[in-house]
Order: C-alpha cells, then structure tokens, then sequence
C-alpha cells in the first residue's frame, strides 16, 4: 500500500527539495500550494509546472480572502519597501506574513485528514529561525502536538529541514539530482530574479559555498556573492 503524504510546496527553493524528498521515501505525494494575497504568484506558477512534469497531485488553494487580516507585510503589501540585504532580524521583519505557517499548516492538516494521510511535509530551516516565529523548532513540536489530537485521525508535521542550512538544504537537493531552474526565491515577481533581496542573496550564497553557480537568471546588477 502506498504511503499518502501532504506537502506545503510554494515553489520555492526550500519546498522543491522537500518535496522530491518525500518522493524519494516513496510517499505518493499530495501537493499543496497557497495564493494568501502574497505581491506576486510567480512562485505557483512554478509550483503547478513542477508537479504536472513530475505527475504529482497538486492543488493552488485561494486563501486571498485573508489579505484583509494579514496584509500588513512586505510580502503581501506591494506599497511597502522590500529589504535588499542579507537575512538578519533587524532588517526582515517586514518580511514576517502574521501566523502565515499555522494557518497554512491547519489547511493542510485538514487535507491529510480527508485523503487519509497521516504525514504533512513543510520547508522550515535552521537559516529562517532568528527571523521568522512559525519557522523556529519549538512551534514545529507544538504544532504536531496539536495535530495528534486535533483529528480523530492523528497526522504528523515533518519539516526535514528544521536544522539544516540554506546550504545544506541545497546539498540534499544536489545529491537528489535536482535542477534547481524549476524553483523560484525571489521576493519580487519580476521576469528575473532581483538578486537583491534577503531570499535571493540567501539562496545565491547557498550555491557560492558549493562552488556552483545558480541556474536561475538574474537581473543586471544582482549581488555578485
């Protein structure tokens, strides 16, 4: 029998690896994607183009109803400044979307319950804990405390990747063989990633200590790292 899991997947760096990781333990996979009123759906465009080449269920839920009570960040607020430097708490949390994971945990708990999966697969790392609450470990073992008795049917939260670095994460993927074109980090949606922002120079500094050069295209004048 096959094993059913759910995974949160933006179509991220950090999703796209998780999810072939749990492709790769031979989970049949459900994919999970989110339009929570976020500047731009770059992200789910990919997302959708990865899992129709791969043959993976996947489904773009419209949660954009919840801008009216999250919307106050820089990545839901497209009159607000997006930060153009490295990851640090002083400077990106205009980045933080309120309660974004539990909500979007919650969902897909739900969804596991209802296509009897017992394992719900999120892309928290080491690297987002000094900045972003819902990524920390302590809310991942609250959060599966709370999914093993929210439901009649208990499901685990499994985040892979909670203590490993950007670098780390991109290691798994390579090992994987993952080409790393089909995922997209960019804060903004433009046709090339910025280079600029927390995420790309996160991600770009990730492929720099490998030695490796990102296959994404970036607009003239990113970060040299």
């Amino acid at each position: 029998m096959s094993k059913n899991a759910v995974v949160i997947y933006s179509g991220g760096m950090d999703s796209y690896t998780v999810l072939h990781r749990a492709l790769s333990e031979g989970y049949t996979v459900h994919a999970l994607s989110f339009h929570y009123g976020q500047r731009h759906a770059k992200e789910l465009d990919v997302a959708a183009y990865v899992c129709q080449t791969l043959g993976v269920t996947h489904k773009i839920v419209d949660i954009r109803a919840i801008h009216q009570l999250i919307g106050h960040s820089a990545l839901t607020d497209d009159t607000q400044a997006m930060p153009r430097a490295d990851y640090a708490e002083d400077n990106m949390q205009a980045t933080v979307v309120p309660n974004r994971n539990m909500i979007l945990l919650s969902l897909a708990i739900g969804h596991a319950v209802n296509i009897g999966a017992d394992v719900c697969f999120y892309g928290a790392h080491g690297g987002d804990h000094a900045i972003y609450p819902d990524c920390r470990p302590e809310f991942v073992e609250r959060m599966n405390s709370v999914a093993g008795i929210a439901n009649y049917e208990p499901v685990e939260i499994r985040a892979p990747y909670l203590h490993a670095s950007k670098g780390e994460i991109l290691a798994d993927g390579l090992a994987l063989g993952l080409d790393y074109a089909n995922s997209w980090t960019c804060y903004l949606g433009q046709s090339l990633a910025c280079g600029e922002c927390g995420s790309c120079r996160e991600r770009l500094a990730a492929f720099a200590e490998h030695g490796l050069t990102d296959p994404l295209p970036y607009a003239q004048g990113g970060l040299d790292v």
